[in-house]
């Protein structure tokens, strides 16, 4: 990476903090910084398991205790063990603390305003598209992907995603017994791997592997959550599929797809899969690709 992007990326990061009020430590003209202000509007009207709260703003837990204690002691929101869980700890605001969001919310949208107003309209535009491109490949960079044992909560949620969008978008339904298997035991050390893709601790995509020594592997169960499409996971879950795979020696690898899935069918040739003759007997199966890896 070239000195001239990392100095862009500071810049950008002096002006947006110091644009935005995030030196303050009254952060929209409150009695707090922005992160505890952060924090008492992520914990919502409905309250959150502290655990979660923690994965989702990637902080400390240790900091992250002091400034629930903070906002404990100014009376905003109480930390008490779940109703279903005494081992689990839930932030909820109380009613000042609700109160409190909702002139957030007010201070929030001013200061949008704030940025916005200055400028004509075709500068607010061009400002307004560029956040949402920054946004988007920022996001793209909280994506972690590990492989998983495929009867994890994370995985069978992912796994019944897959199902259920090839069940909506298949002209026939999908049946997964019709299938050829990519059962969990499929999917696990030696005979396969199954990676998901989490976003704030989230999972968000999957794609696994069937191995097969040296003979080419069969990539299967490839989905990623419409809400996340267009941070290039589908790409990066593949890419790093074909590392495991060459990792493990094989020579190239083989998947089957429907034409009702265009966008991977477009993934795949772009990603240098080339089309071939039936290599097995998938139903559901229109189009067959291999790459040599």
């Amino acid at each position: 990476m070239n000195g001239g992007s990392m100095d862009s990326v500071r810049s950008f990061n002096r002006t947006v903090t110091q644009r935005i009020g995030a030196l303050s430590d009254e952060y929209l003209e409150r009695d707090r910084p922005l992160g505890a202000s952060r924090v008492l509007w992520e914990v919502g009207e409905r309250g959150v398991d502290v655990r979660h709260l923690r994965a989702r703003l990637d902080l400390d837990s240790g900091y992250l205790s002091r400034l629930l204690r903070r906002l404990e002691r100014d009376g905003l929101l109480v930390v008490e063990p779940s109703v279903s869980d005494g081992r689990v700890r839930v932030a909820r605001l109380t009613e000042a603390g609700r109160l409190e969001r909702q002139l957030l919310d007010r201070r929030s949208e001013e200061l949008a305003s704030s940025l916005l107003e200055p400028l004509t309209d075709h500068q607010r535009t061009r400002l307004v598209e560029a956040m949402q491109v920054v946004e988007r490949l920022l996001t793209a960079g909280f994506v972690e992907v590990a492989v998983e044992d495929p009867v994890t909560p994370a995985a069978q949620f992912c796994l019944r995603s897959y199902f259920a969008e090839l069940d909506d978008r298949f002209d026939s339904g999908f049946e997964p017994a019709l299938s050829i298997s990519a059962d969990a035991d499929d999917l696990v050390e030696p005979h396969g791997l199954l990676l998901v893709a989490r976003l704030r601790d989230e999972p968000i995509g999957c794609g696994a592997l069937k191995l097969h020594g040296r003979a080419p592997v069969e990539i299967k169960r490839m989905w990623v959550a419409p809400s996340t499409r267009g941070l290039g996971l589908g790409r990066r879950l593949l890419t790093e599929l074909e590392r495991h795979a060459r990792d493990r020696g094989a020579c190239a690898a083989r998947l089957e797809t429907n034409r009702a899935l265009t966008e991977a069918i477009a993934l795949y040739r772009s990603a240098g899969y080339v089309e071939v003759s039936p290599f097995n007997d998938e139903p559901y199966a229109d189009h067959w690709f291999e790459k040599v890896l």
